[in-house]
């Protein structure tokens, strides 16, 4: 028996305390991926409120209106009848928690808050969250009372957990999760997680793009499974931009990858899994099976849904079939890197300033030269997208 599911992960344009625009892309993406069929959808980091908020997270109407977005996002019919998560602060007995919150058919399914935080670089994620630091563990977390109104729910759970689905088990980690030596998808995946999520708020470097992709790679072809990543892209009104690069991996494949560098706002990355071939996989494996069967896996708290990501009619159509993976990871070079990403976050800028050009000085030194040349790249791209009809360009 074949067991097929179709997941969708996706990068998106976030702008820091756009709750509007951030719900409208959220659930712009939401449609996009139900209407390519998928039953999951994986978004960014914190993408109600945008990641770039800093400060303003300690603000308490940040939390209020992320709350007021999810409502929204609750009550919209047009996103029933799939699995999707998104990212938010959440309060729980007083302390504040980056979180992802999964949500079925206006029905909250569990709440999981980042367990480590970004501290190095550009990170400064613990100046305004705390780590979730009890493994295996969920709380009861009271919902606000208007939430409370929508989902007919007093409270749901909060905490390190699985979500057991009708036919598949999902795990949940996020971003900086990925880079630490021990990683959650490690245990999780021994304690039968299936299929990963990873939301993440992860911004352009030089060749990072490689370091993601190689851990994703490794951690699917040692542990097995189905992993989605999402993350944001554009600049989030900070000095940073987020390169997207949505992708589905599978026992150490790519299936499917978003691009790094666009002007879209909303780019929604789908690909259908074989889960027999990740249990067969994972059955192979002699010495992944003698280590989940050791009594040193967590016993993660399990979320029951009746809810299945595979659709029965998917055994018996043909037309039905897993993604075929790539046959090779396409990476830019340093040097289009470089013209192609501060290029974007111009273009990000300059919309979100609303301003009508940049005045650009050129004094004939290799400094101004480059900076002509980036200038040049987002008029580019820009015109490159009115070609092919972009009208959110």
């Amino acid at each position: 028996m074949v067991h097929y599911v179709t997941v969708a992960t996706c990068a998106l344009n976030q702008w820091a305390l756009d709750f509007q625009g951030n719900v409208r892309r959220i659930a712009q993406s939401i449609q996009q991926a139900k209407a390519l069929g998928a039953r999951l959808r994986v978004g960014p980091e914190l993408e109600i409120p945008g990641y770039g908020c800093h400060d303003h997270f300690l603000e308490p109407d940040t939390t209020l209106h992320s709350w007021e977005a999810l409502g929204q996002l609750l009550q919209d019919a047009s996103l029933a009848d799939i699995i999707f998560d998104t990212g938010m602060p959440v309060l729980h007995r007083n302390v504040l928690y980056n979180c992802r919150v999964l949500v079925l058919n206006g029905r909250i399914l569990l709440i999981r808050p980042k367990m480590h935080l970004a501290n190095d670089g550009n990170y400064r994620e613990p100046r305004w969250f705390s780590p979730w630091t009890k493994r295996a563990v969920v709380e009861d977390f009271v919902l606000p009372l208007p939430i409370a109104r929508i989902t007919g729910q007093r409270t749901v759970p909060l905490g390190d957990a699985l979500l057991d689905t009708a036919d598949s088990c999902i795990g949940i980690e996020l971003c900086e999760e990925l880079f630490t030596p021990q990683s959650p998808h490690i245990a999780m995946s021994l304690a039968g997680a299936e299929i990963i999520i990873n939301s993440s708020g992860s911004h352009h470097e030089l060749r990072k793009l490689h370091r993601r992709v190689s851990l994703i790679s490794e951690a699917t072809l040692k542990c097995g499974g189905v992993y989605l990543y999402a993350n944001q892209r554009g600049c989030d009104g900070d000095r940073m931009y987020y390169d997207g690069s949505a992708m589905v991996l599978a026992n150490g494949h790519m299936l499917a990858m978003g691009r790094q560098f666009a002007l879209a706002d909303v780019e929604v990355t789908v690909a259908t899994a074989d889960l027999s071939r990740v249990r067969a996989f994972r059955a192979a494996n002699a010495s992944r099976s003698l280590q989940a069967a050791g009594s040193d896996v967590p016993d993660y708290p399990r979320i029951q849904t009746d809810f299945a990501l595979s659709l029965d009619y998917a055994q018996l159509d043909a037309s039905v079939a897993p993604t075929r993976p790539l046959d090779a990871v396409t990476y830019l070079r340093p040097e289009e890197e470089i013209a192609l990403g501060p290029a974007c976050w111009l273009w990000d800028y300059l919309r979100r300033s609303r301003l009508g050009g940049f005045f650009l000085p050129l004094s004939g030194g290799i400094d101004s030269c480059a900076t002509a040349l980036i200038v040049h790249s987002m008029c580019r791209l820009v015109a490159d997208a009115c070609q092919a009809g972009d009208e959110q360009v």
